[in-house]
């Protein structure tokens, strides 16, 4: 498909004689080397009482451009203000127009492509604002759709056991682990987060091994109550080893993801990465200390998030406490 993102002139024209001689949005499409979507946008957004022009359409598009530009949300000086001191707290573009959006009762403030465009424009790389962003990447990129020691792992289940209730996110308390490893494998970190709110937690491994990886998976939860620790889906690592003693020793039932499929624990996986953008790959991790660890936490779950209506996963995990304390919801498990 045409890789030019806006539609232009000469294209409006063919556009127009085509549809004037009966022709599908499927044979425009390919007559244009465009998407069919693309097609039946223009022509739903260019057309005047249901008839499509080309210089109308043209005039229209040119309009709502200049309008655009004119009437920029970053224009505002609290508005960018707001946006500048965010993307320097690590927040995404999606997760700042979000919660604008929930701070002014569900109206839109500003599209987070609006905010993408300026950090991307000439005047955002000069003030190299892709810097905030997770990945850090000087162009913007398009979408496109550890070892494992599962024979040593006694009494595992699999992930295909696992109900549909972890599974769909619907009930509080199912939780996900992973380990970060630091520079040349010596030490690292063992991450958890809850599926429903996301909340994230982490402790430093002194080694990553079974006797370790127990004892902060532990520590992570053993605080919490009851119905707040149901389950974990864990890898295949060897620091897993001793998940029975979870099973045995707090009640919490364990799942185990496919050999090499990380994506089946993947919001952990991407938090991980979200990590990584302050204790990059190769950092000694001996170095860091666990205050400074809770600090970069804290500052993750801070951030308001789409997947739950831009509220924040520590907003979020003490609705989900109180709801069970008020309610008695713990009675249902």
């Amino acid at each position: 498909m045409n890789k030019r993102k806006k539609i232009d002139g000469v294209e409006r024209d063919k556009i127009s004689v085509l549809l004037a001689s009966g022709a599908s949005l499927h044979m425009i499409s390919r007559e244009l080397n465009r998407s069919v979507s693309s097609i039946h946008d223009e022509i739903k957004r260019n057309s005047v009482k249901g008839e499509y022009q080309a210089i109308k359409a043209h005039e229209l598009s040119l309009k709502r451009n200049r309008k655009s530009r004119k009437n920029n949300p970053l224009k505002n000086p609290q508005i960018y203000s707001y946006v500048y001191d965010k993307l320097r707290c690590g927040w995404s573009p999606q997760q700042i127009a979000g919660r604008l959006k929930r701070d002014n009762n569900n109206q839109t403030v500003i599209c987070h492509e609006t905010i993408y465009h300026y950090i991307y424009s000439d005047e955002g790389k000069t003030k190299e604002l892709h810097e905030y962003l997770v990945r850090q990447h000087r162009k913007r990129r398009h979408w496109y759709s550890r070892n494992q020691y599962q024979r040593g792992i006694f009494n595992r289940v699999s992930i295909a056991q696992r109900p549909e209730e972890i599974n769909d996110r619907s009930v509080f308390g199912h939780w996900e682990t992973d380990v970060v490893e630091g520079k040349a494998h010596k030490g690292g970190i063992q991450s958890m987060l809850e599926r429903k709110t996301r909340l994230y937690l982490a402790k430093l491994l002194v080694n990553i091994d079974s006797e370790y990886g127990h004892k902060a998976q532990v520590e992570m939860l053993v605080d919490l109550p009851i119905w707040a620790r149901l389950s974990v889906t864990l890898d295949n690592g060897k620091e897993n080893f001793n998940h029975h003693k979870l099973t045995r020793d707090y009640g919490i039932k364990t799942y185990f993801c496919d050999p090499h499929c990380p994506w089946q624990k993947g919001s952990n996986e991407n938090h991980n990465g979200v990590l990584r953008r302050y204790i990059p790959k190769k950092t000694d991790l001996t170095k860091v200390s666990q205050f400074e660890l809770d600090s970069i936490v804290e500052e993750i779950n801070s951030r308001p998030r789409k997947c739950l209506d831009y509220e924040t996963p520590i907003e979020a995990f003490k609705r989900e406490l109180k709801c069970y304390q008020l309610e008695g919801c713990s009675d249902s498990h």
